[in-house]
């Protein structure tokens, strides 16, 4: 039976987000099964900034499952790749930023193109959950996988902007898990400057993933916000304005140098 996801996606916090600010532009990705509204918040901070913010919603996501099940791994780093360049339009340095599947896109964008800052945020380079690489083998006999209900992964979250899929087509683990895999092959391939956001309580990815990124990249500038008591989804947490902080200061670094 297919999710009715009319009501869920109806606020204005959900939809994609513009804001023509100074030179410095951000690029802001949610994650798997996520919507725009998980980073509003840094978006409306970032703005308040004074910075150029897009923020868009990955294909496939804030519409219905039966939408994402039709989209494959290609389609959300399409969407990544175009992102960039519509706001290289709009902005003379452009910094991309993702939370999640987003944070990896993040990685994917920053070792195929040229950008000039990557900011992870509760990036998996694995995951906790061991049956993912085998999704699509499990995808005939259990089409569809919810996520858990309350529990640590909504602990803390602001409720108004906790909108996404309340589950998702098995086939698409397969999909995040490819996405993983070539972008931890290549973090060689990222020069600019990083930083890798995650929290020490996140009850998803692997712990080591923060610090994996940074000891494999090649960038010169390495930074990482650690944050504590705050789930997976830190973004809309109240550990939201020190991420906002964290970005500023990169991006600050950045400007700096150009």
């Amino acid at each position: 039976m297919a999710m009715d996801y009319t009501s869920v996606f109806d606020s204005d916090v959900c939809r994609p987000f513009f804001h023509k600010g100074g030179e410095d532009g951000i690029l802001l990705m949610h994650g798997f099964t996520g919507s725009a509204a998980h980073m509003r918040k840094l978006a409306d901070g970032l703005a308040a900034k004074g910075y150029t913010v897009m923020s868009i919603n990955l294909p496939g996501h804030a519409t219905s499952e039966e939408d994402m099940a039709k989209c494959t791994w290609k389609d959300w780093l399409e969407a990544a790749k175009q992102g960039v360049l519509e706001l290289k339009k709009h902005a003379k340095r452009v910094t991309v930023c993702g939370l999640s599947m987003g944070g990896v896109l993040s990685l994917l964008v920053a070792e195929q193109m040229e950008v000039d800052g990557c900011i992870p945020i509760s990036a998996p380079m694995d995951v906790k959950n061991r049956l993912l690489p085998l999704a699509g083998i499990a995808a005939p006999l259990v089409p569809r996988i919810p996520w858990g209900k309350g529990g640590e992964y909504h602990k803390g979250l602001d409720k108004a902007y906790d909108h996404g899929y309340s589950g998702f087509p098995t086939a698409k683990g397969a999909d995040l898990h490819k996405l993983i895999r070539l972008a931890r092959k290549n973090l060689f391939s990222v020069v600019c400057p990083i930083l890798c956001v995650q929290s020490e309580h996140d009850e998803t990815i692997w712990a080591g993933s923060a610090d994996c990124i940074l000891a494999n990249v090649s960038s010169d500038t390495r930074q990482k916000l650690w944050l504590s008591g705050v789930p997976h989804v830190c973004t809309i947490s109240p550990e939201a304005p020190a991420i906002v902080e964290g970005i500023h200061r990169l991006l600050q670094h950045i400007a700096q140098k150009a």
